[in-house]
């Protein structure tokens, strides 16, 4: 295959570029079968960081078993991706998830936006989802 590892730290730069891709994220559901749903993700450090509702399939799937993968991807040729695997801890201090449900709606819908993605995002049941331990895929150049 045609694929080129990326050089040292560049997923970095791919998952925090501007404009933000969505991520897709897989986990396990309680009867084995996958599923994956879209996902808007920022960096905290190497920490993949991202919000949902602990409610949700994916909350959910979360909570029970904590092995997540995450893809992004730029769908223009040459193309290039990031996959990310990890356990991820879920974290549901009301402050930290008012914080990044603001600073991931920012990132995603412009910064005059944040605050209102804060409240929107930021309420009982949302979490924050960090993804430890993860394994990093990054390639490059993928068509070339």
């Amino acid at each position: 295959m045609g694929y080129t590892e990326a050089p040292e730290g560049w997923w970095r730069e791919f998952v925090s570029a501007t404009p933000a891709r969505t991520g897709k994220l897989g986990v396990v559901r309680k009867d084995g079968s996958p599923h994956v749903s879209p996902v808007w993700v920022d960096l905290d450090g190497s920490t993949i960081v991202f919000t949902t509702h602990l409610e949700s399939i994916k909350g959910k799937a979360i909570a029970r078993d904590g092995r997540v993968s995450v893809c992004l991807d730029d769908e223009r040729p040459p193309f290039a991706f990031v996959t990310i695997s990890g356990r991820a801890e879920i974290v549901d201090d009301p402050e930290q998830v008012r914080y990044w449900a603001g600073r991931i709606g920012g990132r995603y819908m412009g910064a005059d936006r944040a605050n209102e993605y804060a409240e929107r995002n930021g309420g009982e049941g949302e979490v924050v989802v960090r993804i430890r331990e993860a394994e990093i895929v990054a390639k490059v150049d993928v068509a070339e």
